[in-house]
């Protein structure tokens, strides 16, 4: 069931995605490849996006989840708090029209996050199963960064223009969205070894 509302919410963000970058762009997508490349960034971008709301949602709250995982890898439990308070503010930034040179930031922000990961779980002995999520969204992030429309990097920034509401309110409401998934779908108890 939580699977099935999951994929539900990526469909509708991603649809809702590709139209907003219609607004966004001096030109919108044009063809069969550009609507596949759009629809490619905001597939491959809002899993990121939702991780860091989640995660950060997660680390914040200090749920038992997230406080087994960081005591099995030796880390002290502050570290949630360093590590969640940046990852809302990164899903925002990973969402929203322009501010090229912080959607840099967030991706760098989440590639080092991930890898971060990646390389506790295999430092500290884990199996294939624990470390290989985090090495996904590395991928999926260097991916987004990658397939992202031209309005959304850093060199050939298109000139300011006015934004439309839609725009940032598509933003917005992915994110609410996705915070009000991750509380309702709070792990209970610790992970599973």
């Amino acid at each position: 069931m939580t699977a099935a509302i999951l994929i539900a919410l990526i469909a509708i963000m991603t649809t809702a995605g590709v139209f907003a970058t219609r607004h966004e762009e001096d030109a919108p997508p044009q063809g069969r490849k550009a609507w596949m490349l759009t629809t490619a960034y905001w597939l491959l971008t809002l899993p990121v996006a939702f991780e860091m709301a989640a995660g950060g949602l997660w680390d914040l709250l200090r749920i038992e989840y997230v406080r087994v995982v960081l005591t099995h890898l030796g880390y002290p439990l502050y570290l949630l708090y360093i590590l969640g308070v940046p990852r809302i503010p990164c899903a925002l930034a990973l969402l929203a029209p322009r501010f090229p040179r912080l959607k840099e930031w967030a991706y760098a922000g989440a590639f080092f996050d991930y890898a971060g990961a990646a390389a506790s779980h295999l430092l500290a002995g884990d199996r294939g199963g624990q470390w290989i999520g985090p090495l996904v969204f590395s991928a999926f992030t260097l991916a987004s960064r990658a397939l992202r429309p031209a309005s959304r990097r850093l060199s050939g920034i298109a000139p300011a223009k006015e934004m439309r509401i839609v725009t940032w309110s598509v933003t917005v409401l992915m994110v609410a969205v996705m915070l009000v998934f991750a509380f309702f779908t709070l792990p209970k108890g610790a992970p599973p070894q």
